[in-house]
């Protein structure tokens, strides 16, 4: 597709998030019309749902834990996994991070990113080039919603763990999802964060922030 932008403007609609009133971003209203013309316009069929254009319960309660509680990213190094709207990313930004990197591997998204940012008013870096596993150094990693895909979860979770073990800061939003890796966590904070019933086929669902166990 030509202009990203112009399409992600023309399906969404700009908007506060639900338990981060603080943050907008371009959400849509309905998945599965959205997804349709994705493949539609792209010419494509099989591609990955549309992430980007909704407010994920876990990363709408990471995003207000570190609004409430700034100095956990203040003038630090962040990396924002599996970013989707950049929510999380623009959350540590507005917190006062000193470099936040959003990584993605989906094109829509890191549009969405950058738009999002703007509308914001901060500065984050879309990368789609992380692979699982690397280290450059990042003070705190953040990641949201990753735990729904058995092999994925495993893989982030101990590249996860081993960032927390050499001393970054760690913090995974999720509501329940089924392989999260319970037993290596422990709960931080818990919310009621508003929802698409569409996607979650319920209008609030729980979702804590954890970290992992200390050795």
């Amino acid at each position: 597709m030509a202009d990203r932008a112009a399409f992600i403007r023309a399906e969404t609609r700009l908007r506060p998030t639900p338990h981060a009133p603080e943050i907008c971003l371009h959400l849509a209203d309905e998945a599965t019309a959205l997804w349709q013309k994705t493949e539609d316009e792209l010419g494509q069929i099989g591609l990955p749902p549309p992430f980007w254009a909704f407010a994920w319960a876990g990363g709408q309660a990471l995003a207000r834990y570190i609004l409430d509680h700034p100095e956990i990213v203040a003038g630090k190094a962040v990396l924002d996994f599996a970013s989707g709207s950049g929510l999380v990313a623009i959350a540590a930004a507005k917190a006062g991070a000193a470099r936040v990197e959003a990584c993605d591997i989906d094109a829509f998204a890191l549009e969405s990113m950058r738009l999002n940012a703007q509308a914001n008013g901060v500065k984050i870096f879309p990368r789609d080039n992380l692979a699982v596993g690397a280290d450059e150094g990042w003070d705190v990693a953040l990641a949201g919603d990753v735990s729904y895909e058995k092999d994925m979860a495993r893989a982030i979770t101990d590249w996860m763990e081993a960032l927390h073990r050499r001393g970054a800061l760690v913090l995974i939003g999720d509501p329940g999802r089924a392989y999260l890796a319970r037993d290596r966590l422990v709960s931080v904070a818990d919310y009621s964060v508003p929802v698409t019933r569409a996607l979650e086929d319920c209008e609030i669902k729980r979702a804590s922030v954890w970290r992992f166990r200390q050795a």
